[in-house]
């Protein structure tokens, strides 16, 4: 069975779904470690996004990896952890 791995364009694609997206920021530029505040996501909106990466991979995300998660690739590194990918964000 081929291991699924949690991406950008996955964590990209929720984010918009669930939150929209900022006029003035572009989530197609060098996201990857820049704050979610500083995408225009607040806690609010990491909540739903959270909920939806639940729902969508059949995982259960711990309260601490949210509040912990302040950039893109911090919550993708923990997603593929949760999920047993040990896969890293790429760069």
């Amino acid at each position: 069975m081929e291991s699924q791995q949690f991406t950008l364009n996955d964590l990209k694609r929720i984010l918009i779904e669930g939150a929209g997206a900022e006029e003035t920021v572009d989530l197609d530029g060098e996201i990857l470690d820049t704050d979610f505040e500083h995408l225009g996501y607040e806690s609010l909106a990491l909540l739903e996004t959270g909920g939806r990466i639940e729902r969508e991979y059949g995982i259960v995300l711990d309260d601490d990896v949210l509040s912990e998660s302040n950039t893109p690739r911090a919550l993708i590194d923990a997603v593929n952890a949760q999920m047993g990918d040990g896969t890293q964000a790429a760069a």
